[in-house]
C-alpha cells in the first residue's frame, strides 16, 4: 500500500510541475523499458548482421563488354518523405540511369513494412526515378553490381547479396559516430571492412575512413543546387532559422534548443523559425514549418539573416544551401568540417550553448544585411551535383567493366 501511495505521489508531482504531457511521457518511458522496446531500435535483424572476419562473397567470372548496359542495384532503408540523405542518393541513381543503365532499389525494412507503400513515397517524392523497387528480404540478385548506402544496408548486402556481383558502398557520413561506443558503433565500423569499393562523399568522411579503419576510398564532392537555392529579390530578412531534428542525435537538437533559448534572451525581437520536424515544449516562441520542399525552404531562407546548423558526423548540405540563398550559417566548429566547407562567410563556433548563441547574435547584428546576403550568395560557385554524379557513374563502370582491385574484390579473379 505504501508503495502505491509513493507512486501516486510521484505521479501527482510530475503532473503538477510538468502537466499531462510530462506524465504521459513518464508512463511511456516506463512501458518502453518494461516491454523491452529498445530491441526495436536495433536496425538489423540478427540474421542480417555480417562479420568482416568471415566474409567470402562471389564475384562474376567474366566482365561485361565496355559500354554494355548494366543493371545496378542500390540497397537502402525505406525513405521518409523528403529525406535529405535519400535525395542525395537518388541523385546518384538518376545519373546512373541517364548513363544508360538500369537500376533496382532494394529496400530493407527491418520491421517488415509494406514495400509497395514505401515505393509510393519514392514515386511521389522522387518522380524522376525509373528504378524498379524490390524487397531486399527476398534476396539481392540479378544485378551486375550493387551499392550499399548505409552501414545497415552494407550488412544486408553482405548477408543477402551472395550471388556473383560487384559491390560498392556510397558513404555520406562516418556512421559509427551516430552512436556512443558500443555494439552499434562496432557494427557500423565493421561495415567498412567488408571489402566493398568505398566511395566517400567529401574529404571529412574520406579522412575518417583512412585514419579510423585503414580504408582508402574513392572520393567525390558535395554539390549545391543553385537553381533552387538563390536570393529572392526584395525579400526582407529579419529572422533566424534552425534545422531541427530531435530524432537524430547527430543533428544536435538539444544543443540547438539551448543555444536558441539564450539567443532569444539576447534578441527577443527576432523571430525564430524551425523546420525539419514539429517539436514540442520549446522555451521560446518560434514559428514552426515542419517538413518543407526545397523551393519552400529557399523561400524561408530568404526571410532570414542567419541560420543555426549543427551536424556531428559529416557537414550537412544545409550550410552551403543557406549560403546560396544569402543566409549566413552558424555551425559547430570542426576541423573535418572546415576541410569540406571552405567559405569565408560561414561562421564557426564552439559546440556550447553560449558560444553558439553569441555567434548567432554577432551575425544578425552585423550590417548591412542586404549586402552581406548578396556576397554570401555570390560566394557559392557550384555546378550542382554534376561532378559527384559523373564520379559515381565513372567509379561504378570502372568497377564492373575494368577494375582489378583485390582489396575491394575478395576472391576476385
Amino acid at each position: 500500500m505504501r508503495h502505491l501511495e509513493s507512486r501516486l505521489a510521484r505521479a501527482a508531482g510530475i503532473l503538477r510541475h510538468g502537466g499531462p504531457r510530462a506524465l504521459a511521457q513518464r508512463l511511456a518511458r516506463i512501458a518502453y523499458n518494461r516491454l523491452g522496446a529498445a530491441r526495436l531500435e536495433e536496425p538489423l535483424l540478427d540474421d542480417d548482421v555480417a562479420d568482416s572476419t568471415r566474409i567470402d562473397l562471389a564475384v562474376p567470372n567474366r566482365r561485361p563488354s565496355q559500354g554494355e548496359p548494366l543493371t545496378i542495384g542500390w540497397v537502402m532503408t525505406p525513405p521518409s518523405a523528403g529525406s535529405g540523405g535519400h535525395t542525395t542518393l537518388f541523385r546518384m541513381v538518376r545519373a546512373v540511369e541517364e548513363a544508360g543503365h538500369r537500376c533496382v532499389l532494394f529496400l530493407y525494412d527491418r520491421h517488415g513494412g509494406d514495400i509497395r507503400a514505401h515505393e509510393r513515397v519514392i514515386r511521389d517524392w522522387w518522380p524522376h526515378l525509373q528504378a524498379d523497387v524490390r524487397d531486399a528480404a527476398e534476396g539481392i540478385d540479378g544485378v551486375d553490381a550493387c551499392v550499399a548506402s548505409s552501414w545497415e544496408s552494407a550488412h544486408v548486402l553482405a548477408r543477402r547479396g551472395g550471388a556473383p556481383m560487384r559491390r560498392l558502398y556510397f558513404i555520406q557520413d562516418y556512421e559509427p559516430y551516430f552512436y556512443a561506443r558500443g555494439a552499434s558503433y562496432a557494427l557500423a565500423e565493421d561495415s567498412y571492412r567488408f571489402g566493398f569499393r568505398c566511395i566517400a562523399l567529401g574529404e571529412m568522411v574520406a579522412e575518417l575512413l583512412r585514419s579510423e579503419v585503414g580504408v582508402d576510398p574513392d572520393v567525390t564532392e558535395f554539390g549545391c543546387d543553385t537553381t533552387v537555392y538563390r536570393p529572392i529579390p526584395a525579400r526582407a530578412r529579419t529572422g533566424v532559422v534552425c534545422f531541427a531534428r530531435p530524432d537524430f542525435q547527430r543533428r544536435g537538437y538539444w544543443l540547438a534548443r539551448l543555444a536558441l533559448t539564450r539567443f532569444h534572451e539576447l534578441h527577443p525581437e527576432i523571430e525564430i523559425h524551425l523546420y525539419g520536424a514539429m517539436v514540442e515544449g520549446l522555451p521560446f516562441p518560434a514559428t514552426q514549418h515542419g517538413r518543407l520542399s526545397p523551393g519552400e525552404l529557399n523561400e524561408l531562407y530568404n526571410t532570414c539573416i542567419a541560420g543555426l546548423v549543427l551536424s556531428f558526423t559529416n557537414i550537412s548540405l544545409v550550410p552551403e544551401e543557406m549560403l546560396a540563398a544569402g543566409t549566413i550559417p552558424v555551425m559547430n566548429d570542426s576541423a573535418h568540417s572546415r576541410v569540406v566547407l571552405q567559405n569565408d562567410h560561414a561562421v564557426w563556433a564552439a559546440a556550447t550553448p553560449d558560444a553558439l548563441a553569441a555567434a548567432l547574435s554577432e551575425t544578425v547584428m552585423r550590417a548591412p544585411v542586404v549586402d552581406g546576403a548578396r556576397r554570401a550568395s555570390e560566394s557559392v560557385v557550384s555546378d550542382g551535383w554534376t561532378r559527384a554524379q559523373a564520379d559515381i557513374v565513372r567509379i561504378i563502370e570502372d568497377e564492373v567493366y575494368t577494375a582489378a582491385r583485390p582489396v575491394h574484390e575478395i576472391g576476385a579473379p
